[in-house]
């Protein structure tokens, strides 16, 4: 199999498809390489992963925000790391580079257009990023669910989330994910309808994220509601499984993930996300009728009403089948065909 070149990162959203495309060249006995950033989140997640044959961070940063002279430190910065992977792919005999996207992309990105590779993207999001909107027309293709005429439009998403999906029926469990880092506005919501929720029967499982979780267990406790709350959970999947209906932000890693497991959900859009892209994410179900998306400023007590009047059964089943499972693995076969 060609030698492939895994780039990209910055944030989970990138780096939970890059993982899960190296997982699928393992499989097949292929270890790629990954060329990322050392001031991301991509030393965390792959410095000490066995799974590539050798790993590069460089030390690079993004040109967004800044004034006229951090850009120009930023782009010489890139541009060096750009012919350091010029130089890894010689060393290697790299003939497919494949990005997730993110300015930690840039170096291997340039460096595959310059020596004409195979060049292709991963878009997770309904905007596309910056990087990959700019060198999107020298990829070969281009995989995403949002786009129609994507060559794949299965989201790389484990397969746990496909054997625990069922329709849901009602509303039994309700489930807040605020992420490991939590999301006050989403802990906000869950303190504003927990007495009702509870009042229905409704049994709560609650992610807080680490800052808000002394707050929203003092909450709970004083509220008389026996939620399960937690910071972080090994076996996530399990609590989405158990869920009925999701409150939660709309990174493209938990939307997918909640589309598999057939789990509706009440979106709340990260504000400050680049270009909108958790609304876009969002809306992109809601215009399907099979989830809610509401602006963060316009979150209110109101929109547990919206969620109960609601066709619980339809909008699950309505979320059968709009990815399928094995998206990395028809993206690596699509690859190296």
């Amino acid at each position: 199999m060609k030698q492939i070149v895994i780039t990209g990162g910055g944030t989970g959203g990138h780096l939970s498809i890059a993982r899960a495309i190296k997982e699928e060249l393992n499989k097949r006995g292929v270890k790629p390489l990954f060329l990322g950033s050392a001031t991301g989140q991509d030393r965390d997640w792959f410095e000490e992963d066995e799974g590539f044959l050798e790993k590069y961070f460089f030390d690079i940063q993004s040109v967004v925000d800044k004034g006229i002279a951090g850009k120009i430190k930023s782009m010489a910065k890139i541009f060096k790391a750009a012919g350091e992977s010029s130089r890894i792919f010689n060393q290697n005999s790299v003939e497919t580079v494949f990005s997730v996207g993110g300015y930690a992309a840039a170096p291997a990105t340039i460096a595959a257009i310059m020596k004409r590779k195979d060049f292709y993207i991963h878009e997770q999001n309904a905007v596309m990023g910056r990087l990959n909107a700019l060198f999107a027309k020298k990829a070969k293709a281009i995989f995403s669910p949002y786009l129609e005429d994507s060559p794949v439009k299965d989201y790389p998403v484990s397969d746990i989330f496909f054997q625990n999906a069922r329709v849901r029926t009602e509303i039994k469990t309700v489930i807040f994910l605020g992420g490991s880092q939590g999301a006050t506005a989403i802990n906000d919501f869950a303190k504003a309808i927990a007495s009702q929720l509870h009042e229905k029967g409704i049994r709560i499982i609650h992610q807080s994220g680490k800052r808000d979780f002394e707050a929203m267990q003092a909450f709970y406790r004083q509220a008389g509601i026996d939620a399960e709350l937690f910071v972080f959970h090994k076996r996530l999947h399990e609590k989405i499984a158990e869920a009925d209906f999701a409150i939660c932000r709309a990174g493209a890693s938990t939307l997918w993930e909640l589309v598999a497991s057939q789990l509706p959900a009440l979106y709340v859009p990260y504000p400050f996300a680049s270009g909108d892209h958790q609304y876009y994410n969002a809306k992109y179900l809601a215009d399907k009728g099979v989830s809610f998306v509401v602006r963060q400023e316009q979150l209110g007590k109101e929109d547990l009403q919206k969620i109960f009047s609601a066709d619980i059964a339809r909008m699950s089943e309505g979320l059968k089948g709009m990815i399928a499972p094995d998206g990395a693995a028809k993206i690596v076969d699509y690859m190296v065909a």
